[in-house]
């Protein structure tokens, strides 16, 4: 696997001789793309159609509780079974300042593909297959600069189906009271926008 690591790597990483313009739309891709993970969670849960808003909420709190999940994890993962990132160890080429911590699995990664994922099961397909494109272009971003293993991505990918089988899960068995709970907290915290009609009930 190692080898298969190493391969992939230095035929997707950034090179002295790759186009700078390339270069800076991966620098924004690997910092600004993942914003995208708030906006949508912020959106949908504030604002849309009265009759879809139950479902959009009940998309986002499923999602939240596989984003949770899953970052837990990898941080557990991270902390059990460190793995050195390539800049650290001299491979390659590195465009992208970051500390040198354990790569595996990526949490840029796990995050947009648990978000990816969470949508392609839960909201609409074109939705998720365009969360994945942006998924997609993310991990290619990390690795093309240097700063991830492409198995470290791979890791991100399965651990985001793990975590939405785990929120599935939880939601069958408690669902109702979930959003019970989140519904009533909602209305709570937001009580003034919400009469003042700046987010919806």
């Amino acid at each position: 696997m190692e080898q298969l690591n190493y391969l992939l790597f230095a035929w997707i990483n950034a090179s002295p001789a790759s186009p700078q313009g390339l270069i800076s739309f991966a620098i924004f891709a690997a910092k600004d793309l993942i914003a995208v993970i708030p906006i949508l969670i912020v959106s949908l849960w504030f604002w849309g159609p009265r009759d879809q808003l139950p479902a959009q909420r009940e998309v986002i709190a499923k999602t939240t509780i596989a984003l949770l999940f899953t970052m837990v994890a990898a941080a557990t993962i991270s902390m059990l079974l460190p793995h050195e990132r390539p800049f650290s160890i001299g491979v390659g080429h590195n465009y992208l300042a970051h500390v040198p911590d354990s790569s595996f699995p990526s949490n840029h990664g796990t995050a947009i593909f648990t978000f990816a994922l969470a949508f392609l099961s839960w909201h609409r397909v074109w939705s998720g297959i365009l969360l994945m494109i942006i998924a997609i272009t993310i991990a290619w971003s990390r690795v093309f600069l240097g700063v991830h293993w492409p198995l470290d991505m791979v890791g991100g990918f399965l651990l985001g189906g793990v975590g939405c089988l785990f929120a599935q899960l939880l939601w069958n068995l408690f669902g109702y009271a979930i959003a019970a709970k989140l519904t009533r907290l909602y209305h709570f915290l937001f009580a003034f926008p919400i009469r003042k009609g700046w987010v919806q009930e």
